[in-house]
């Protein structure tokens, strides 16, 4: 515990139980102890100990004084310990969540790779199509995309992503291309129902402002890949991150429509908990993440690119 701030030099006093004992430790004169304790008190306007040159007690105001700082002391030590930690090498368990699609096809190849660089660390990996809401023993980092998520919990962008309209040529020649937004509602689209947020509610705009669709469809799942396959397969117009898609749209197996009203950000997240943050295992995990992903969407809109 540090003796150089007010706290500091206050908690030692308490503890040494006399001005003279204080002194000693500190290698300061009696004297230069209690002018240091009045300068405290005068700051503060209170009175925090009832003193003589042997004894030392303290006032209601000492004990609520001490009482606080010993908490802001041990919270700073406590502090300072994480900080420090977070140049050892990671080890131990890591508890990961993400979502079905993405985990499969982006999560689950980057912890391969991290495997192989951090042996140390056992990794789990949880993939689901809900997501999962903090605090939650359960996991350690919880992949997520989208709207930001509570703001109680630390989430740190990974990636900057965006969603992206299409349809296979099949379905754009049969029944049209929709020119702006709203004539999604003429048309057969692909709802995903996932999680409990309200279904089929396409967000496109233009300018900064964005518009909700209400679209329908015949077809429905809460599977990304099925639905994409159904797509594919000429069902109707979907929905989709362009990671999902963009190789499709390379081999013009999908067309992008409505691609001047973008959609809602799909932005990348890690999410956890204010207390892990300095933790080696997952400090180390986030970082090689997002390293890992940057590459892997850079390749992605250079393919995509490529086809434009």
């Amino acid at each position: 515990m540090s003796t150089d701030t007010e706290l500091g030099f206050f908690c030692l006093l308490i503890k040494q139980g006399s001005l003279v004992a204080t002194a000693r430790e500190l290698n300061l004169t009696p004297p230069a102890v209690s002018r240091r304790l009045t300068q405290l008190e005068q700051r503060l306007g209170v009175r925090l100990l009832n003193r003589t040159t042997r004894r030392i007690s303290l006032t209601h105001e000492g004990e609520l004084y001490y009482e606080n700082a010993l908490r802001i002391l041990n919270e700073i030590d406590e502090m300072e310990r994480l900080v420090a930690s977070s140049r050892v090498a990671p080890k131990g368990l890591l508890r990961v969540n993400a979502p079905l699609g993405f985990g499969r096809s982006y999560i689950a190849p980057a912890i391969s790779q991290f495997a192989k660089i951090y042996p140390d660390v056992e990794v789990q990996l949880h993939l689901s199509d809900r997501p999962v809401t903090l605090p939650d023993e359960t996991f350690d980092v919880v992949i997520r995309f989208g709207d930001l998520p509570d703001s109680r919990v630390i989430a740190k962008k990974l990636i900057a992503h965006r969603r992206l309209v299409c349809a296979s040529p099949i379905y754009l020649q049969r029944k049209g291309v929709p020119q702006v937004p709203h004539d999604l509602t003429q048309h057969q689209c692909i709802v995903l129902r996932q999680n409990d947020t309200a279904y089929g509610n396409w967000r496109l705009g233009r300018g900064g402002q964005l518009e909700t669709v209400k679209v329908h469809g015949h077809l429905s799942t809460n599977d990304g890949a099925v639905a994409l396959n159904w797509a594919l397969e000429g069902h109707g117009i979907l929905m989709r991150a362009e990671w999902d898609v963009a190789k499709y749209l390379k081999s013009g197996r999908l067309v992008q429509i409505l691609a001047e009203y973008p959609t809602a950000p799909a932005d990348v997240y890690a999410v956890y908990l204010d207390r892990l943050q300095y933790l080696p295992k997952v400090a180390c995990f986030i970082d090689y993440l997002q390293g890992y992903l940057e590459k892997c969407i850079e390749q992605l809109l250079f393919e995509h690119l490529k086809t434009i």
